[in-house]
């Protein structure tokens, strides 16, 4: 099982305790946010961050160009189509003998589908969740005390890669005030800043369709962003596109060494499209061909 991060004075063992799931249908919408500033760093000849990612499939390469040391990469789109990537992300890590920190905002971490995902790439499924350390907040406080205790986190157990998994949830489940709300995710904004400048490592920070909309203060108080990814979920395609170079990855359900329409296309403006290595799971929607 995937190793929580030890538990700080301010929190009591009591205080981790699963509470309901927020029902999303239910957050109040933001009030109107501004449009987020992306502020990508120039970077002439710029190339991928040593991160621990293996080359084969293609898409861990691509994504690794995505990565910077002691920068934010943010994944945004709903979680049907981000929730499987990232868990074939935590696979890939694994694969190449990396380590991931993880905090947890969503309660999504499914580690029987990682398992299972790892033994597709040919690991042991308990060797890579050994991989993973994992902490769970249940609060909006909670939430913030761990990323204030992220940084000793580091230091006692060193990852190759952070990952702040939908962190701004907690703030809008109707148990924070606004006011509250807007001060506390701008403080959780600086410490993540703080955070990447003293440790220098990769963060990938997923959030929803909204993308910074939802977090105050992460375009203007929050770390630099090295790339900001939008990804798409169709019945059996994930669409990703990389917003620093605009450019494009659709990963489909085809059987490895298999060619589509794709390949014939050519230029240095097609589209690059990659075979996705795990069946996409089914939703309820039918096709109407067949």
């Amino acid at each position: 099982m995937a190793e929580p991060f030890p538990v700080e004075p301010e929190l009591s063992p009591e205080e981790l305790v699963p509470g309901p799931s927020p029902d999303p249908a239910a957050w109040a919408p933001p009030p109107s946010p501004p449009r987020p500033r992306i502020r990508f760093p120039p970077r002439p000849g710029r190339v991928g961050a040593p991160l621990a990612l293996p080359r084969e499939p293609a898409l861990f390469p691509w994504l690794a160009r995505r990565l910077a040391p002691g920068e934010a990469t943010l994944w945004c789109g709903p979680r049907p189509a981000v929730d499987p990537l990232l868990e074939m992300l935590y696979a890939g890590s694994a694969l190449a003998r990396g380590r991931v920190s993880l905090l947890e905002g969503g309660n999504r971490f499914h580690p029987y589908r990682i398992g299972e995902l790892g033994r597709s790439l040919g690991l042991d499924a308990e060797a890579t969740l050994r991989r993973i350390r994992l902490a769970r907040g249940f609060t909006a406080h909670q939430m913030v005390a761990l990323v204030d205790a992220w940084g000793r986190e580091v230091r006692r157990h060193p990852p190759t890669l952070l990952v702040g998994h939908d962190l701004p949830a907690l703030f809008w489940d109707g148990e924070t005030p606004p006011e509250e709300r807007d001060a506390l995710l701008r403080r959780v904004a600086r410490a993540l800043a703080s955070l990447l400048r003293r440790t220098g490592l990769p963060l990938v920070l997923t959030l929803g369709p909204e993308g910074a909309g939802r977090f105050p203060g992460l375009a203007d108080e929050g770390p630099r962003w090295s790339d900001y990814l939008t990804i798409a979920r169709g019945p059996t395609a994930l669409r990703l596109r990389a917003m620093r170079d605009d450019v494009r990855l659709t990963l489909v359900a085809r059987p490895p060494g298999q060619l589509g329409m794709e390949a014939f296309d050519g230029g240095p403006s097609a589209e690059e499209v990659t075979a996705w290595g795990v069946p996409l799971r089914r939703t309820a929607r039918r096709s109407r061909s067949g």
